[in-house]
């Protein structure tokens, strides 16, 4: 089975819920507040880090998300763990496609993928009610944190 096929359930899952607007991977920040308003979540809470900020936002379906903001304003890394997937769409923005369109370097069934490139990496979980993926911009870290920090 090829990676679009074997994507496209999770991708059509994630664009067939309601259209929350999250700050996507790689834009500005600065939306944060209207995200929590548009998705009807939590209020955000942000916690400061050296170098970021993970700001952390729970939906009406009670999908948590993570969004990580560099000390330039930009998103650097988003989480998602949850019943329901998030909109992979707009939390992934421009990378969306290259997440589509990525050949996996690591598959364990139909639930488990993993891309890992140069400009993006994505591990991605999913089976009904349980969701949950991280994606980040392996040269936007800040200074010191390593991968693992992004939970």
């Amino acid at each position: 089975m090829n990676l679009k096929a074997s994507l496209r359930p999770l991708a059509l899952l994630g664009l067939a819920t309601p259209a929350l607007c999250f700050a996507a991977l790689g834009g500005d920040v600065s939306s944060v507040q209207n995200d929590r308003i548009n998705m009807k979540a939590s209020q955000p809470v942000a916690n400061k880090a050296v170098g970021y900020t993970m700001h952390e936002m729970t939906t009406q379906t009670g999908t948590v998300v993570h969004e990580y903001e560099g000390a330039d304003g930009k998103v650097f890394a988003v989480t998602w763990k949850g019943r329901v997937p998030p909109d992979l769409h707009q939390l992934m923005g421009k990378y969306f496609d290259t997440f589509v369109n990525a050949k996996p370097i690591n598959r364990t069934g139909h639930s488990h993928l993993m891309i890992r490139r140069d400009d993006l990496v994505v591990t991605a979980r999913g089976h009904m009610r349980a969701f949950s993926g991280v994606a980040y911009l392996p040269g936007t870290l800040p200074v010191g944190m390593k991968e693992q920090d992004i939970q």
